[in-house]
């Protein structure tokens, strides 16, 4: 088997769609040996934050010497962006040989593609004798593949409104689903401050008798809260992967030193990522595809950026709450392009051009056929703003060469709608 039909395999598994429920991984993870049960993890969950604090665990224990598995989707431009160890990618050999094992042993339980990578990452970091896995979950918590695992800590950053369709209309709702990963007696760290969500959370703590740590400041670290990456919203992060560190220390010490070396060394793509051009012109890559997102990347963009105003560049997915979005966005940019996003469920380009006029009329508002043309017609632009989905993000980054690796496979984000199981 070559990489190229590795990967052909797993695009068909797009065709079991996205189930909600561990039956299937844990059948899978047992006849792959059950590879969870020899590793250590940090499980996080959230709305918006959980892949920059996942980054930032994953930096402060490599810096501190652990070798470190990191699992997080979707990736941006490669599959194997999913599945790191010390913030390398898995490499295609690994993948050819861990598709192949895992075929053979899946044929009667048609996995999808989530669960199926899910117990690749597993066996991939048990044969790398990783020391500790930052394991993110993908889509909720209480019923996500990655559930199957008992962690060291489990870690909620924060709740809001996005896939509500799947995860419940209120904040309530969708708390419940993501303190889904609390484990019993396994202690759990939140900067979640609504008060709704959080007695949600605290009392699934409660049930299991697991200690709760609400994060509402920097750490007693003798640290400040900052990091390489762009954004206030990351000193909650921050504090909030310091906070994991200090309750883990028993398990993994972790020295200041080594932890402020991570701090500074956290690199998190596609998330309110700066690129600067040799000729001054800057690029904003950010993938603000829910209002709590969009309202940080504004927030953002506002403080660091008083003296320009930027071209925004904007695509989204139907089933988010776009028009939302948009309103946030509008009054940024003075000029907006919209775009489709290469997926079957894209939104409509001159629809978002229409919310954008309406909340912004004195805004130039165009909609373009696709990426490449809007980056053609604001190439002399000063400052672009590229935003509303991260695979948006991945094609531009693809598209302005700036990815590591060559992929090609951003269509592996796509997935059908789940079936909830109870």
């Amino acid at each position: 088997m070559t990489y190229a039909e590795a990967v052909q395999f797993l695009y068909g598994l797009r065709l079991f769609g996205a189930k909600f429920g561990l039956e299937n991984t844990f059948k899978l993870a047992a006849l792959a040996g059950n590879p969870q049960n020899r590793l250590r993890f940090i499980h996080v969950a959230g709305t918006n934050g959980k892949g920059s604090t996942c980054a930032i665990l994953e930096s402060i224990y490599r810096a501190a010497g652990l070798r470190v598995g990191l699992f997080t989707s979707p990736h941006l431009v490669s599959f194997r962006e999913r599945i790191q160890v010390n913030r390398q990618l898995i490499p295609e050999a690994d993948v050819v040989r861990l598709v192949g094992e895992l075929r053979a042993v899946n044929r009667e339980h048609e996995a999808t593609l989530f669960e199926f990578a899910t117990v690749m990452a597993l066996k991939f970091f048990a044969q790398q004798k990783c020391d500790l896995v930052i394991w993110e979950t993908g889509l909720g918590g209480r019923l996500d593949a990655t559930n199957i695992v008992t962690p060291l800590a489990s870690v909620i950053t924060n709740i809001a409104f996005d896939h509500e369709q799947w995860l419940g209309e209120t904040l309530e709702q969708i708390a419940a689903e993501k303190a889904g990963i609390i484990k019993p007696g396994v202690p759990v760290v939140t900067a979640e401050n609504q008060l709704a969500a959080l007695a949600v959370i605290g009392q699934v703590a409660r049930n299991n008798n697991s200690p709760l740590m609400r994060v509402a400041k920097p750490s007693t670290f003798n640290l400040q809260p900052s990091t390489a990456l762009l954004g206030d919203h990351q000193k909650m992060n921050v504090a909030l992967a310091l906070a994991t560190v200090e309750i883990l220390q028993p398990q993994f010490p972790v020295a200041e030193e080594k932890a402020l070396a991570g701090l500074l060394a956290v690199n998190w793509p596609g998330r309110l990522q700066l690129i600067q051009k040799t000729d001054g012109r800057k690029i904003l890559l950010d993938g603000a595809h829910n209002v709590a997102g969009a309202e940080t990347l504004r927030a953002a963009v506002e403080k660091h950026f008083t003296n320009i105003r930027p071209v925004l560049i904007f695509g989204a997915l139907e089933d988010k709450n776009w028009s939302d979005i948009c309103r946030t966005l509008a009054p940024l940019a003075p000029k907006i392009l919209t775009v489709p996003v290469a997926s079957e469920r894209t939104a409509d380009a001159p629809a978002l051009a229409e919310i954008f006029h309406a909340a912004n009329p004195a805004a130039e508002v165009a909609a373009f056929e696709n990426l490449a043309a809007a980056l053609n017609a604001s190439k002399d632009e000063p400052f672009i703003v590229i935003t509303g989905s991260l695979y948006l993000v991945g094609e531009a980054l693809e598209r302005l060469g700036l990815s590591p690796v060559d992929g090609g496979e951003r269509g592996l984000n796509e997935w059908i709608s789940p079936e909830i199981q109870q």
